[in-house]
């Protein structure tokens, strides 16, 4: 019996690159560092967080075709 586990996977991967939009878009992550006395690494984010959302962009994207394919969920 073949698992499918494509559904989970993507719905993985979407949550993921919502909570690093969430990070990039808005300053959760800025509160979060600033209160646990992280603060010096802000200034490092945009090198971190832009290029992550962008491949996790491209990972969500190619995972709900995957899904897709995977489930003949075709109109």
């Amino acid at each position: 019996m073949k698992i499918n586990n494509s559904k989970g996977r993507f719905f993985g991967i979407l949550g993921a690159t919502i909570a690093v939009a969430l990070c990039c878009f808005t300053p959760i992550l800025v509160f979060v560092l600033t209160t646990i006395g992280l603060g010096v690494w802000i200034s490092y984010l945009d090198y971190i967080l832009l290029p992550l959302l962008g491949a996790l962009i491209g990972l969500t994207i190619w995972s709900y075709f995957k899904y897709r394919k995977d489930c003949n969920c075709q109109k």
